[in-house]
């Protein structure tokens, strides 16, 4: 059977959908490598197989992918990884290797792996704000009110950066005029950003 008639859509939102995929795409090599791939899809910004329940779900961008366009590249991609046979049945390991694997293959090891990546790059972020916030005067003894809004404002313009961060470098500057809405959107953002870094001086 053709891997596009087993994968089954079983949810849609905006910006976000779940598959019901078959058990040849849960192996670990196959599963890693068709997640990273699906992730350098213009517009996808997360992407999460999940092995043992056979479920895909997908997180993008909706004003700058559509579901249509993603469907239509997520089965190109399987159709065409099928086609090279990158989907037939592998020799299975020795026990030994199973026993040797099966940790470092625990979906909870995986989600822990990414979890850790995600926290300590957080980790990095609020600590570079901190030392920024420690050069100036201990505002938040003061006011605490203000300091701690300034500071949620300042995680929240790097999770921004960091989520847009694709689309900005690979199509919002290469074609500015056909973006132009989501770059004012940016630079509306960016005045009220640093208006309210003003009031508070």
């Amino acid at each position: 059977m053709s891997i596009q008639k087993e994968i089954i859509l079983r949810y849609k939102s905006s910006g976000h959908v779940r598959f019901q995929i078959p058990e040849r795409l849960c192996s670990p090599e196959i599963a890693t490598f068709v997640a990273d791939a699906i992730l350098q899809i213009d517009g996808v910004y997360q992407v999460n197989l999940y092995r043992n329940k056979k479920k895909l779900a997908i997180r993008f961008i909706d004003e700058t992918l559509s579901f249509k366009n993603l469907a239509q590249q997520l089965l190109t991609l399987l159709t065409d990884l099928e086609n090279k046979g990158f989907f037939m049945a592998k020799v299975k390991p020795a026990k030994t290797s199973l026993i040797k694997n099966a940790f470092s293959d625990w979906k909870g090891t995986r989600w822990a792996k990414d979890k850790y990546t995600e926290t300590k790059e957080t980790a990095q972020a609020l600590g570079i704000l901190a030392k920024l916030g420690l050069k100036q005067k201990p505002e938040i003894l003061t006011n605490p009110e203000k300091a701690l809004i300034s500071f949620f404002n300042d995680v929240l313009i790097l999770f921004l950066i960091k989520t847009h961060w694709k689309l900005i470098s690979k199509k919002w500057l290469l074609e500015p005029l056909k973006y132009r809405y989501q770059w004012l959107t940016v630079f509306y953002l960016m005045y009220l950003f640093i208006r309210s870094k003003n009031k508070n001086k």
